[in-house]
This record gives structure tokens, sequence and C-alpha cells, in this order.
């Protein structure tokens, strides 16, 4: 039982969780919002499963590979900035879709 509960075995478990969550997420979800929020699950998934097997090493008595570490920081700002991203194109596609919407309907704009 005290080996399951070791942080890097509890990181991987965690980390596959939330992979499967927001895999289940994207695949499901009808809703852009919701599935760039599965994305996101996603992908912390993935770079908790990447830090843990990057710490594997240290457990060893070797010391922990700094690669790994830098490059899991540089996918999280990556990573937000993708949100970002997606999210001002989002909000920008529901503008455009409400003014035609709003313009197709009213009672100048119609048929």
């Amino acid at each position: 039982m005290t080996a399951l509960l070791q942080p890097a075995i509890l990181f991987g478990l965690t980390g596959a969780a939330l992979v499967g969550i927001g895999l289940f997420a994207v695949v499901t979800q009808p809703g852009l919002l919701r599935r760039i929020v599965g994305c996101n699950i996603l992908g912390a998934g993935i770079f908790l499963v990447f830090g843990a097997v990057a710490r594997r090493g240290a457990g060893a008595g070797f010391e922990a590979d700094p690669v790994p570490q830098a490059l899991v920081i540089t996918g999280i700002v990556v990573a937000f900035s993708a949100s970002a991203l997606a999210i001002a194109l989002l909000k920008r596609l529901s503008e455009i879709t409400i003014g035609e919407g709003a313009d197709a309907g009213g009672p100048e704009g119609g048929a």
C-alpha cells in the first residue's frame, strides 16, 4: 500500500486520470468552450505525467533532469497563451453570430 502512495506514482495516476477526463470532455461535449476547457484539462494531465516521469530519476538516487521540468514550464506558458487565443476567437465568433442573427431577424434588416 505504501508503494502506491509514493509521490511519483500518485502524480502519474492523477495525470492519467486528468488525461482521461480531458479526452472525454473533448470528445463528448458539443460546446466549443467546454472543449477548450477539456483541452486544458488534457494538457494539465500530460504535464503532470511528464513531470512524474522526469522525477523518476530522483527516486533512484540520481539528480532530477532539469530539461523535462523546463519543457513542462514552457508548455504551461504556451498552453495558457493558446487558451487565451482560443477564447478570444470564440468570443469574436459569438459576436459575429449574434450580430448576423440580429441583422437577419431584426425589424429593419430582415426579409
